[in-house]
């Protein structure tokens, strides 16, 4: 288990970094800014934890359960701005709804990435006993400010197409989601078996799935018919 979160923090730092290529210079400052200033203020509650009672938390199934939550509302924000940067990238004009959406989602940083930068600040008071915390959470904030833009901008010069760094980062959360599966499985794979047929839910299943794909068809043909007026 304790792999599979270690993976999912590497890919959310990884999709933090990739994420602010697509921001200018003072946006990148600003973002950064944030996670540092987070990295230096949470050594209170970073002194007080132990290495135990961090792995009782990875092995409680509840706690991993509401940690899948949040990943899953991470990753939703993430995909939305892939969705919403393909469409600006092809020259598709955003409607006033999908402006503000993108906006919301262009600016949101992640909620991962603060436990993230959370856990990298207790293992650095691990690794340094006897030191002032106060000095290693701002020690750790200066480095967070140094190698996120760093990690960027060497990002953007390996890979100077937006829209291949847009297919990777849709990659790279289609990834954290599965891994976000496997980590609230936790280990867990013994189901009862049953014969019963839950009837309503399925009914309910069935009818999501009718009303998505009457929304979908109905969507479609309204943006052929849009396209065909503009081409008429």
């Amino acid at each position: 288990m304790e792999t599979v979160v270690l993976i999912i923090m590497l890919m959310v730092s990884f999709n933090f970094a990739l994420k602010l290529t697509y921001h200018n210079a003072a946006g990148l400052i600003a973002t950064c800014m944030l996670a540092a200033i987070f990295a230096g203020l949470a050594w209170p509650f970073a002194v007080s934890q132990s290495k135990a009672q961090i792995a009782d938390w990875l092995n409680a199934p509840d706690l991993m359960l509401d940690t899948s939550v949040i990943l899953t509302v991470d990753v939703f924000f993430q995909v939305t701005f892939c969705v919403m940067m393909a469409k600006k990238i092809a020259g598709e004009k955003l409607s006033k709804a999908q402006g503000a959406i993108y906006t919301v989602a262009f600016w949101f940083p992640g909620l991962l990435i603060f436990p993230v930068l959370f856990a990298l600040l207790v293992e650095i008071i691990f690794a340094f006993p006897g030191n002032d915390f106060s000095t290693l959470a701002w020690a750790t904030g200066a480095f967070v400010l140094v190698a996120a833009p760093s990690l960027s901008y060497l990002i953007k010069f390996l890979l100077p197409e937006r829209d291949l760094r847009l297919e990777l980062m849709f990659v790279v959360n289609a990834i954290t989601a599965i891994l976000g599966i496997i980590a609230t499985v936790n280990g867990r794979t013994a189901v009862k078996g049953t014969n019963n047929v839950e009837w309503d839910a399925l009914a309910g299943f069935l009818l999501i799935m009718a009303a998505g794909a009457v929304a979908g068809i109905l969507i479609h043909k309204r943006s052929t018919r849009k396209i065909i007026s503009k081409i008429q």
